[in-house]
C-alpha cells in the first residue's frame, strides 16, 4: 500500500478566504514555499512551516492541515 502525505494549503486558504500571498505573509514562509506545497511540487515538508502556518491560522488539529491519502 502507498501513502500520499497532502498538504491542505487551499482548503485552509479557501476556508480562511485568504490570499497565498497573504498567507505567507502571516505565517512568514516564503511564498515559494507555500505554493509548492498547495501544489504538491513540494517532496520535502519543513515541520516549521507547519507549525507556523498552525500558529498563524490558530490551528490546534494537525488534520485540517496535513491528510494521508492511500492508492
Amino acid at each position: 500500500m502507498e501513502v500520499e502525505v497532502v498538504i491542505k494549503i487551499n482548503d485552509i486558504l479557501h476556508k480562511e478566504d485568504i490570499s497565498l500571498r497573504e498567507l505567507s505573509r502571516r505565517a512568514d514562509v516564503r511564498h515559494a514555499a507555500l505554493s509548492e506545497l498547495a501544489n504538491g511540487k513540494r517532496k520535502r515538508i519543513e515541520f516549521d512551516h507547519i507549525k507556523r502556518i498552525s500558529e498563524a491560522m490558530q490551528i490546534t488539529d494537525i488534520r485540517e492541515i496535513i491528510d494521508i491519502k492511500t492508492n
